[in-house]
């Protein structure tokens, strides 16, 4: 071959070795591909199964977080979602027989999804869990639990009710089963310590039958006055049902959305509880890319914690603007 055809074979081979080298993985690594734009993608579908209701406020936002996270760890990440215990573990197992390289799952109520999880576990999938059910989180044998404790975020909220003057609250389960929303109740009635907590139980799903009902409880029992909700939706129809018992009783919930940050901003809400979701739906991408990549593990044994956090009337402007761009 003379040297002029040398070269052209070299010039033409060049491009096709780049190309062999940027797909191919190393023994911890994924195998990669560097698009036109310059970003990295890696071989790796990570699923995320929660038990929040689809186009839920709270849920919505982890979503975008992990989507957020996969985009920008250049993974493919689904979301699927559903209240059911049974149906959940279902989601689970489905994404098992798909060999996905990593799932995320809510535990709401643990138990229910044992089988599932250790399943998964067992044919090699890391799991992190998320938001619910830390205390069975190392014991299914995930890699970490990503959240906020919630007794201790109950606690934080009974003493800044108690801190405002009640002495009498209402906890407002809307969720039957979920062992996060006991532990609140729990926590806040250490929190309000002396005082008296009293239990409510409300369907989450229906918010007009639940803003009657806590209407009519207030109705009934004058010394009542203050009002724990434990999600966004729910707190922001304990406002109007304060307002049509025709009870002075101070609100605060768990949680965001916009009506709960705009009556915050209104004085008609003391604070709410943030526990960050949008970083329960972001991190645990990032860490298992890492795992993946690198077999990084985060928080040596104990939780990583995304809150609880509190937003009050000094910073829920802020909080409002970020809110419109779907990460709080």
């Amino acid at each position: 071959m003379g040297e002029r055809k040398r070269r052209a074979a070299a010039l033409l081979l060049a491009p096709l070795l780049l190309l062999a080298a940027a797909c191919s993985g190393t023994k911890n690594g994924p195998a990669t591909e560097v698009s036109e734009g310059g970003g990295t993608t890696r071989d790796y579908t990570f699923a995320v199964v929660t038990h929040g209701a689809a186009g839920d406020a709270f849920w919505s936002v982890v979503k975008a977080g992990a989507e957020q996270a996969g985009k920008d760890e250049g993974v493919k990440v689904t979301y699927q979602s559903d209240g059911d215990p049974q149906a959940q573990s279902q989601l689970i197992d489905a994404a098992v027989s798909q060999k996905v390289s990593g799932l995320v799952v809510s535990m709401a109520n643990p138990d229910a999804l044992k089988a599932a999880i250790e399943k998964a576990v067992q044919a090699g999938i890391p799991v992190v869990t998320i938001n619910s059910g830390q205390d069975k989180s190392a014991e299914f044998g995930a890699l970490e639990h990503v959240g906020q404790s919630e007794g201790i975020a109950g606690q934080g909220a009974g003493s800044k009710l108690k801190d405002a003057g009640v002495t009498h609250v209402l906890c407002v389960v809307h969720e039957a089963g979920n062992v996060g929303l006991d532990q609140r109740c729990r926590g806040a009635a250490l929190g309000i310590g002396s005082g008296k907590l009293d239990r409510l139980q409300v369907d989450g799903n229906d918010l007009q039958s639940a803003q009657a009902t806590i209407k009519a409880k207030l109705q009934a029992d004058k010394s009542i006055n203050g009002v724990l909700a434990l999600n966004p939706g729910v707190g922001a129809v304990t406002v109007d049902a304060v307002s049509e018992a025709g009870s002075t009783a101070k609100v605060a919930t768990f949680d965001l959305n916009a009506d709960v940050v705009q009556a915050i901003k209104d004085g008609k809400i003391l604070f709410a509880v943030d526990q960050q979701q949008y970083l329960q739906g972001y991190l645990p991408i990032v860490f298992l890319t890492l795992y993946k990549m690198n077999l990084n593990t985060v928080g040596g044994g104990l939780p990583v914690l995304t809150g609880p956090g509190y937003v009050t009337k000094e910073n829920a402007a802020q909080v409002a603007d970020l809110a419109t761009k779907g990460t709080r």
